[in-house]
């Protein structure tokens, strides 16, 4: 039962503050002890940011030219980080530990989802990304031109990101779920010269095609010279000659030696759309210097790594930011070892993820919430099976994560022993900005906690001034950080409009948070997803958290829907535990199963917070990166047809939620 009762509503605060967590996790003395954080790292920051991030640029990166500048935000809200230094990703990703001697240590065990594997160590990955990056320039690409990437989770995604940064070609990697039409337009947008693509990839079990995506795409009209193309599954795909180019043949035909390209610190890096497939891309650009040197500390003391004996295994696609920097960019930086699995965590079974951690070692797991959870609902007895005593440092990813959930990936993955460092970022902040340092903080479950040194941040009200302890309201940065994006690509005034316009110099994230009564940072979701009712502006995470903390319930997702009495009305879509779906199939258990959740939620939170409606289901809709729909479901609560279903994992579930709502009567 969660330890978490209701607390006085504070309506001035812009958000409430509903559920109170007492629990807490020092970290152990022998963890700390080995820790590389410190809690002298806050009071180095705090007492000069510019130079512990200059001390940080120069510690964690090799740079061809020094910078003397550290940051320039006098063109507000663009910084300019360590603008007079050059550098080269590639190079400091790669060049940089095999020349150290570490050219034997493995950078990335990969496992296939049919069971195949390869091991790249850093010599390898250095030959593969020369050849890559001497087969684009083959092709045609130059210092500045972009790429698009629409390729599934198998090595050649972070070769080709690398081969891009070593020739200083910005990177734009579309995930692979996007259809033909959101590729399309985002290589419209990004101008991109070239495509690195696949015929396939596997999923599920069977191939999953790639190419044909991309040959609609271009068909629709784009300025793209040539299509690289990764032999994966072996499936037929079309082939344009003079435009497509195997994969194979051309780093075959390519040198091993390539000399990468010097670029300034200020110079994009990569361009990534954030998700959504209606109206045109945003695509958010990030730089080089600030990004790498905030990718690497954060990855070096969140996840406290040591590259020479951590076996790190950050299970997102390519495809989202969390790729980026905590696949590609931090990690190999950072000289990690690193596992890059293609497949989904129930093929063959449902204890795929965890043979993977016994079989690797790994010592380091970074997840969202959505993926605890849906391990949850399937139970125990998965990771059961396996050895998992290596692991030493859990992390989440995403999405707030609810306290119950937070606790289960404590004690049945990590053996009641792990810190779990629960992380707060965007795709537009580059890297982590909020967390708990393992080794440093006292973690409560659900809670990002603090800050990170050198990063600064702030909840304020509707009025923009900063809420006290307990109370709730917008999440804010108030200063510069290395890694924050540089812009929209090609359109500076939506840039200024969506993120600086809302509090006049202080960058806006679209989430709301609370402080709790020792200031740590509860993070609710977005601003987009607060629920207004009978005039309390309520978090659909906080109600979902205390659905969650039932013991039947494994997931659950809550939206408003319009009600004529209180203006919203809470309606919450619910999966049950395994081992009590059999009971919840039964009608009568089902409606006591029902009226106990929603007693249970009056009685965390409030009456206020009572669901109008709860609907027990099979699945929630969700994207393939793990992303709950919530919009899809509004859609169905308010009693309209779904809208655009194209970027969900599983399209028909969301028939399977439309069919259970109409024949529900589990209303209040």
């Amino acid at each position: 039962m969660s330890q978490q009762s209701a607390d006085a509503a504070q309506p001035e605060a812009g958000l409430e503050n509903l559920l109170h967590e007492t629990r807490t996790f020092p970290p152990s003395p022998e963890f700390a002890a080995q820790a590389n954080a410190t809690a002298e790292m806050y009071d180095v920051a705090a007492a000069d940011k510019e130079a512990f991030w200059a001390d940080q640029a120069r510690e964690l990166l090799t740079w061809s030219k020094d910078f003397t500048e550290v940051l320039d935000f006098s063109g507000a809200p663009v910084a300019r980080w360590f603008a007079d230094g050059k550098l080269n990703a590639a190079y400091n990703a790669v060049d940089r530990h095999v020349e150290a001697g570490h050219g034997d240590r493995v950078a990335i065990h990969f496992e296939g989802e049919p069971g195949d594997t390869r091991t790249l160590t850093y010599a390898d990955l250095k030959e593969q990304v020369s050849r890559a990056a001497n087969a684009l320039t083959e092709l045609g690409v130059r210092t500045g031109d972009r790429v698009a990437v629409y390729l599934p989770m198998i090595p050649e995604a972070v070769i080709t990101m690398l081969a891009c940064a070593r020739i200083g070609a910005p990177h734009s990697v579309v995930f692979g779920g996007f259809s033909a039409e959101a590729l399309h337009s985002r290589i419209i947008d990004a101008d991109a010269k070239v495509v690195v693509t696949a015929d396939g990839g596997y999923r599920r079990g069977k191939p999953s095609s790639l190419k044909p995506a991309v040959d609609d795409a271009l068909d629709k009209g784009t300025d793209v010279r040539h299509v690289l193309v990764v032999e994966r599954t072996g499936q037929d795909v079309a082939w344009r000659e003079g435009r497509d180019v195997r994969w194979a043949d051309a780093l075959e035909s390519a040198s091993p030696e390539h000399t990468p390209v010097e670029v300034e610190a200020e110079h994009p890096l990569y361009i990534l759309y954030t998700s959504g497939t209606t109206g045109r891309p945003k695509g958010i650009m990030h730089t080089t210097g600030g990004y790498l040197t905030q990718c690497a500390f954060t990855h070096r003391h969140v996840f406290d790594l040591k590259p020479e004996t951590d076996v790190y295994w950050c299970t997102a696609d390519v495809g989202w930011v969390t790729g980026h920097s905590y696949v590609t960019y931090g990690p190999l930086v950072n000289g990690a070892t690193q596992v890059l699995y293609e497949g989904t965590p129930d093929t063959p079974d449902k204890d795929r993820w965890w043979d993977i951690v016994e079989k690797y070692k790994v010592s380091i797991l970074y997840t969202a919430p959505t993926g605890i959870r849906t391990c949850m609902k399937w139970g125990a007895e998965y990771p059961g099976r396996h050895d998992l005593s290596s692991l030493r440092v859990l992390g989440s990813v995403g999405e707030p994560i609810n306290p119950e959930a937070w606790i289960w990936y404590r004690d049945t993955i990590g053996g009641g022993k792990t810190p779990v460092v629960d992380t707060w970022w965007q795709t537009e902040t580059g890297a982590i900005m909020i967390s708990p340092l393992p080794g440093v903080t006292a973690a409560k479950p659900g809670s990002a906690q603090t800050p990170l040194p050198g990063i600064s941040v702030d909840v304020l009200n509707e009025a923009g001034e900063s809420v006290p302890d307990g109370s709730g309201g917008y999440l804010v940065l108030t200063e510069p950080w290395p890694s924050m994006l540089r812009g929209i690509w090609g359109d500076p005034q939506r840039f200024y409009d969506t993120y600086w316009s809302r509090f006049e110099g202080k960058y806006f994230a679209g989430d709301g948070a609370k402080k709790d009564e020792e200031g740590d940072i509860w993070l609710l979701g977005r601003v987009d997803d607060v629920m207004n009712i009978s005039g309390h502006r309520l978090s659909t995470t906080e109600i979902e958290s205390a659905l969650v903390s039932h013991p039947v319930v494994a997931e659950a997702a809550v939206v408003g829907a319009k009600d004529a009495t209180t203006g919203q009305a809470v309606v919450a879509f619910v999966i049950l535990r395994s081992d009590v779906v059999e009971a919840g199939e039964d009608t009568g258990e089902a409606s006591k199963i029902i009226a106990d959740l929603r007693n249970h939620v009056a009685s965390e939170i409030g009456p206020i917070a009572k669901p109008r409606s709860i609907l027990v289901v099979a699945e929630l809709p969700k994207t393939r990166s793990g992303k709950i729909m919530r919009r899809l479901l509004k859609d169905i609560a308010e009693g309209r047809e779904a809208g655009d279903v194209t970027t969900l994992a599983d399209s028909s579930v969301m028939d399977q939620i439309s069919k259970g709502m109409k024949g529900s009567s589990q209303d209040g």
